[in-house]
C-alpha cells in the first residue's frame, strides 16, 4: 500500500496550484508597470502645479497686478493643471491707443487688486492680471474681444462662462463693483480699501475760507444776502448740477467720454440706461438750463407790461428754446432707453 501510494503523491506534488492560471503573470505585470506610470503622471501634474503656483505667487510679490503676453496667457491660464482662478483685464494702455476709459479702469482695477494682495485673507486661489492689446493681439483674437476695457473671470476648471465676463456697460468698473462680481464668481470676499483723497477736504476749506473772506469785506453792507435773485440763481446752480447725474458721477467715477480704439471715433452719450458719461451729464445740465431759460422768458413776456412787439419777440425765444432743447433732451432719452416710443421734432 505504501510503495502504490507514493508515486501518487509525486504527482500531487509537481502539479501547478489551481488558483494561479497559467496567463496570470503577464497581466499582473502590465498591471504593476500601468499603475507605476499612472502614478508617475500624477506625480508629474502635481510638480508642474506647484510650480505654476509658485511662479504666480512670486509675481503677485512684486506686483499685485502682473502683465500677461501669448506665452504666459496658454501657460497659466488655458493649460491645465490648474486650481486657482485668474482675473484678467483686457486693456488698451499704450498712448497712441488713446483710451482714457482703460485708464480710469486700470486705477480702479489696481486698487481692487492691492486690497486683495495686502489683506489678511490673500492666499493662492486668486490672482490679478492684464494683456494689453499691443502685447497680446492674438489672446483678444482667439477670444473675440473686440472691446476694450473687458475683465474676465478663469475659473480652475472648465471654461468660463458668460457670467465670467463682467458686464462693463451695465454696471460700471469701480472697485467696489468688482469686487462684488468676483465675490459672486470665486466666493473670494475682497474688501477695497482706497488711498486717502484730501482734495474734497482741501476744496471744502477753499470754499469755507473764499465765503468768510467775502463776509468779512463786506461786513458793513450786507444787503446781498437778502436778495432774491441771488439765491435763486445758486438754487438752480444746485438743481442742474442733482438733475444731470453729477452725483452720480460723483459715487461710481464714470469716464468723462468713450474713444473706440478701432475707429477712433469718441461716444459723449451712453447707450446704456444704467451708465452715463461725464460729459453726458454735462450736457444734460446744458439742455435743462436753456429749457429753464425758455420757461422764464415766457413767464416775463406773460407777466411783463412793456412794449407788445418786445414782448412778443422774448415769447417766441422761449417758446423756441423750450420746443428745440426738450426735443433735443427726450431724443437723448429714446437713445439710452431703447423702445420709448415718443419722440419731437428730433428723432
Amino acid at each position: 500500500m505504501g510503495a502504490r501510494g507514493a508515486p501518487s503523491r509525486r504527482r500531487q506534488a509537481g502539479r501547478r496550484p489551481r488558483y494561479l492560471p497559467t496567463g496570470s503573470f503577464p497581466f499582473l505585470l502590465l498591471l504593476l508597470l500601468l499603475c507605476i506610470q499612472l502614478g508617475g503622471g500624477q506625480k508629474k501634474k502635481e510638480n508642474l502645479l506647484a510650480e505654476k503656483v509658485e511662479q504666480l505667487m512670486e509675481w503677485s510679490s512684486r506686483r499685485s497686478v502682473f502683465r500677461m503676453n501669448g506665452d504666459k496667457f496658454r501657460k497659466f491660464i488655458k493649460a491645465p493643471p490648474r486650481n486657482y482662478s485668474m482675473i484678467v483685464m483686457f486693456t488698451a494702455l499704450q498712448p497712441q491707443r488713446q483710451c482714457s476709459v482703460c485708464r480710469l479702469a486700470n486705477e480702479e482695477y489696481q486698487i481692487l487688486a492691492n486690497s486683495w494682495r495686502y489683506s489678511s485673507a490673500f492666499c493662492n486661489k486668486l490672482f490679478f492680471s492684464k494683456v494689453d492689446y499691443d502685447e497680446g493681439t492674438d489672446i483678444f483674437q482667439q477670444l473675440n474681444i473686440n472691446s476694450a476695457p473687458t475683465f474676465m473671470h478663469f475659473p480652475p476648471k472648465g471654461r468660463p462662462k458668460r457670467a465670467d465676463t463682467f458686464d462693463l456697460q451695465r454696471i460700471g468698473f469701480g472697485a467696489e463693483q468688482l469686487a462684488k462680481w468676483i465675490a459672486d464668481r470665486t466666493d473670494v470676499h475682497i474688501r477695497v480699501f482706497r488711498p486717502p483723497n484730501y482734495s474734497g477736504t482741501i476744496a471744502l476749506a477753499l470754499l469755507v475760507s473764499l465765503v468768510g473772506g467775502l463776509l468779512y469785506l463786506r461786513r458793513n453792507n450786507l444787503e446781498f444776502i437778502y436778495n432774491k435773485t441771488g439765491w435763486a440763481m445758486v438754487s438752480l446752480c444746485i438743481v442742474f448740477a442733482m438733475t444731470s447725474g453729477q452725483m452720480w458721477n460723483h459715487i461710481r467715477g464714470p469716464p468723462y467720454a468713450h474713444k473706440n480704439p478701432h475707429n477712433g471715433q469718441v461716444s459723449y452719450i451712453h447707450g446704456s440706461s444704467q451708465v452715463q458719461f461725464v460729459a453726458e451729464s454735462h450736457i444734460i445740465l446744458v439742455l435743462n438750463a436753456a429749457i429753464t431759460m425758455g420757461m422764464v422768458l415766457l413767464n416775463e413776456a406773460a407777466t411783463s407790461k412793456g412794449d407788445v412787439g418786445k414782448r412778443r419777440i422774448i415769447c417766441l425765444v422761449g417758446l423756441g428754446l423750450v420746443v428745440f432743447f426738450f426735443s433735443f433732451l427726450l431724443s437723448i432719452f429714446r437713445s439710452k432707453y431703447h423702445g420709448y416710443p415718443y419722440s419731437f421734432l428730433i428723432k
